[in-house]
């Protein structure tokens, strides 16, 4: 190879290599979100079960539950 046809192969091998690192981080980011998401979603149900559950302490404790 020539001088001219090696630079220009190393700098295709760098942009190869930052769109692939690109790509990483964008999954990262990605996973990040997702897990993050899914965190949020076991809360919120933790909370409406909570929620359910006082709501039914309550019915006892006042007689309504039949």
């Amino acid at each position: 190879m020539d001088n001219s046809n090696s630079m220009s192969y190393q700098a295709g091998q760098a942009k190869g290599q930052a769109q692939e690192k690109g790509s990483q981080m964008m999954e990262k980011a990605g996973n990040a979100a997702q897990s993050t998401m899914d965190s949020m979603q076991q809360a919120g149900q933790q909370m409406q079960a909570k929620a359910q559950g006082a709501a039914e302490a309550v019915k006892d404790a006042t007689g309504m539950k039949k």
